[in-house]
């Protein structure tokens, strides 16, 4: 995955100040466990955190956002996939989702 999401402008320091509050190493933690997940279903990744063979220089945080997309994409393509029927997958991906979605943001 060599698309960080760029295109939607530059990465600020104003970006990063979003609801969630994280030091870099955190962020940094965070990306790994997110691109590990993404590697599970989907090709390989490159290494491009900091300090990895391929280091971008993008921050931690923006791979946590850019691997996430590639995630919600590769399970949504499973669904597509792997669902018995257009219906079936068209309701594990919108009405089974967004309930799903709703719960984890209710906790705390």
């Amino acid at each position: 995955m060599d698309d960080h999401g760029d295109d939607f402008g530059g990465w600020t320091e104003a970006d990063a100040n979003g609801p969630v509050q994280r030091t870099e190493e955190q962020w940094a933690l965070l990306a790994g466990y997110v691109r590990h997940a993404a590697n599970k279903l989907g090709p390989d990744l490159p290494l491009c955190l900091p300090g990895e063979p391929k280091e971008c220089g993008r921050p931690a945080q923006q791979h946590v956002l850019a691997w996430a997309a590639e995630l919600k994409a590769l399970a949504h393509h499973l669904i597509e996939t792997s669902a018995p029927s257009e219906a079936r997958a068209a309701h594990t991906a919108g009405p089974l989702y967004r309930r799903r979605l709703e719960q984890l943001r209710e906790r705390p």
